[in-house]
């Protein structure tokens, strides 16, 4: 691969990270409204299972921007901490039943905290670069 098309694809992979470290947060934050509202308002938790799975893409693509492109090296360790979060969250919830479901709020708190403490650390990269 020439070094033009190198440069290319990590800038793709700079603005994919960006997009991603800056919808997640917000997802996040929607996700909690809508497991409120299914608790609080008689809602379904439909919405709010489909939101979470779909929340899987920008992890897995913060994890890999953070694994391929050497200026995102130092974001490795917060991605992965997303990146094991994200799998904590969905073991229990894959049962109903399962008595580690009291902890899937808790978990859902830490992934927002650790979504926006990763995008304040990629924006203070980006303004700083």
């Amino acid at each position: 691969m020439s070094e033009a098309s190198s440069v290319a694809r990590n800038q793709i992979i700079l603005r994919c990270v960006t997009l991603a470290s800056r919808f997640f947060p917000a997802a996040r934050w929607v996700r909690l409204l809508l497991a409120g509202r299914a608790l609080f308002a008689g809602s379904d938790f439909a919405i709010h299972a489909m939101l979470g799975s779909l929340l899987a893409l920008p992890v897995l693509t913060l994890f890999l921007g953070a694994l391929l492109v050497k200026r995102l090296r130092g974001f490795r360790w917060w991605a992965g901490i997303l990146t094991v979060l994200t799998l904590v969250q969905f073991a229990p919830a894959a049962g109903d039943s399962s008595p580690l479901l009291a902890y899937h709020p808790l978990n859902g708190a830490l992934l927002l905290i650790a979504s926006l403490v990763l995008l304040a650390k990629i924006e203070h990269r980006r303004v700083r670069v």
